[in-house]
Formats: structure tokens, C-alpha cells, sequence
């Protein structure tokens, strides 16, 4: 069994939306901002050993920056990466 403490790099926070919740209630899919410089099967990894759930399939989403002002000043968000992940039927993760 691998080490869990290496895998909270991997994966940052679940991502808490409409979209997710209903994407959770009807398709067992749960979305998560990881690592820019993660993978697919570190992604899949990560979600198996932190909350011993089997997955069936990572989906992968660059998120790209917006454009925000801030006091009156232009800016930019940071660009991340969102994680969609299909789990096996039976299987759920509690990120409430």
C-alpha cells in the first residue's frame, strides 16, 4: 500500500458546485482541482488510496485564468486543473 501523505500534493480540494452535485447524484462523479503537473493515473491513484474507493475513469480539464478587477486595478485569476472522476457503482466519497 502506498504512502497517502505523498498523494495530498495530487490532489488539492474536492470542487463544490451545482454541476459537481448533481454530476455526483446521478453519474458517481466526483470533481477535484489537482496538481497542473499531474496526471490521469496519479489522479487515479491518489483518489483510490485516499478514500479507498475504486475508480473507473479520470477525466481531465484545464481551467484556464479570468479576468477580475481588483479595487479598480485589471488582473487575472490563476489558471488550475480540475479532475473529474467516475466511480465504480456502490462507491462514494463524502466531500461535504
Amino acid at each position: 500500500m502506498a504512502n497517502p501523505a505523498q498523494y495530498y500534493n495530487v490532489v488539492r480540494r474536492p470542487v463544490i458546485t451545482e454541476k459537481s452535485a448533481s454530476m455526483q447524484a446521478m453519474r458517481n462523479q466526483f470533481t477535484f482541482e489537482v496538481a497542473g503537473s499531474s496526471n490521469k493515473v496519479e489522479v487515479k491513484k491518489a483518489i483510490e488510496t485516499l478514500f479507498s474507493v475504486k475508480v473507473v475513469k479520470v477525466n481531465m480539464v484545464g481551467v484556464p485564468g479570468k479576468a477580475r478587477r481588483t479595487l479598480g486595478r485589471p488582473g487575472e485569476t490563476k489558471p488550475w486543473k480540475k479532475a473529474v472522476v467516475t466511480l465504480r457503482k456502490g462507491d462514494s466519497i463524502d466531500v461535504s
